[in-house]
């Protein structure tokens, strides 16, 4: 356990030294990098209530990110879109291979909640408030190009409503179609934490 703690944590760290010359602090705006830096201190304190507002958060939009990775290197089929940049030649092969901690991020956030327990009293609304306050963050400091946590629109699509509708929209669907069904699958597969 020990060992593993270890090399996840110098993991994240590479990433991050790596990720912010590249793409500046800004990327760590996205609800799969919050996750992933966020799994350290979960790891390191044995928390049951970071880890499930982590898992809450993302593990839906990681797994469909699997799925559609999968089904590109298998298929050659789009499923989502969610992966397209790392198909992109002129992304550098380093950056691209380190992106491929989301395969691994799901099973570390599930083992985190099998291991410290699920704690219903706030993943469901520490994810709500991590939306709250990153996905306007998101949209204040990305542009349309970057479009972090889909905050400008799907994909290549972008919204014409006006920002604050759009976000608060986004932020509804979000716990709508995330949140609220992991939270329940969670707590029906790990139990509350008393």
């Amino acid at each position: 356990m020990l060992t593993f703690k270890i090399a996840y944590t110098a993991f994240v760290l590479l990433v991050v030294a790596i990720w912010w010359r590249h793409y500046s602090w800004r990327n760590f705006l996205w609800f799969s990098d919050i996750a992933f830096i966020g799994a350290v201190p979960a790891l390191w304190l044995q928390s049951s209530a970071l880890a499930s507002v982590l898992a809450v958060a993302v593990l839906v939009p990681e797994i469909l990110w699997n799925v559609d990775f999968v089904a590109r290197l298998t298929l050659r089929r789009r499923i989502t879109g969610l992966t397209d940049y790392m198909f992109e030649p002129e992304r550098p092969q380093l950056l691209r291979g380190l992106s491929l901690f989301h395969v691994p991020l799901p099973l570390v956030l599930l083992w985190m909640v099998r291991e410290y327990g699920y704690d219903a009293r706030v993943g469901l609304a520490g994810a709500v408030v991590l939306a709250a306050v990153v996905l306007p963050w998101s949209r204040a400091v990305s542009t349309p190009e970057r479009n972090i946590n889909w905050t400008h629109g799907f994909g290549a699509r972008r919204s014409s409503a006006s920002p604050a509708t759009y976000v608060t929209l986004l932020l509804l669907a979000f716990v709508a179609f995330v949140f609220v069904p992991t939270h329940a699958l969670l707590q029906a597969l790990y139990g509350a934490q008393p």
